[in-house]
């Protein structure tokens, strides 16, 4: 019909880095998303109410998943610790915007998998994957004023900081301000 947009799917990926691989979430991934994202320090961070209840990690690996690809939104993926295929995270993009070819990144690691660069070496590969495979213009990431270790994978993942959005996000039952992360395909020179 005239007037109407088609829905783009959002791309299929797979990156590979030399600890990491970043795969689609199945099934099987179900209990290592679910305890991923029960984790106390996790929900801190997590656009999520107070009394909010466990995250149910099939959905998230399944149905969710597949809603978010299917409208072009996103996908959610597995970080994958190559020395022993485990899945030491999740990462999802949404908010996609198909007309200035932009999307933002989040994330989320499980206890043991912090503080070893995985999260931020499985963030700079989807960023490169996405601009150098799909013609991505610009990937986002934003984060809570305070959480200094996503900072921290911003930084390292080769992210610019570009400023504060003001009162743009919640986090533990509140509003906070947002600070915006951007990688662009000029960064890639």
């Amino acid at each position: 019909m005239i007037g109407e947009l088609a829905v783009r799917r959002f791309p299929a990926l797979t990156v590979s880095t030399p600890r990491t691989e970043v795969r689609r979430l199945t099934a099987a991934d179900a209990s290592a998303a679910g305890e991923i994202f029960a984790d106390k320090l996790t929900r801190r961070w997590l656009p999520l109410a107070d009394d909010s209840g466990p995250i149910d990690g099939h959905a998230w690996c399944t149905d969710l998943a597949r809603q978010r690809r299917d409208s072009g939104e996103g996908d959610h993926y597995a970080v994958v610790r190559r020395e022993d295929d485990q899945v030491v995270g999740s990462l999802w993009t949404r908010r996609t915007d198909w007309g200035a070819r932009l999307t933002e990144v989040s994330y989320a690691m499980a206890p043991h998998a912090r503080g070893f660069g995985l999260a931020a070496e499985a963030v700079d590969a989807v960023a490169i994957a996405l601009i150098l495979e799909h013609g991505f213009q610009r990937v986002e990431l934003r984060v809570a004023p305070g959480n200094l270790a996503s900072r921290r994978v911003a930084e390292k993942a080769g992210f610019s900081y570009e400023g504060l959005l003001r009162n743009a996000g919640f986090v533990g039952g509140g509003r906070v301000d947002l600070e915006l992360w951007s990688f662009v395909a000029a960064d890639l020179r």
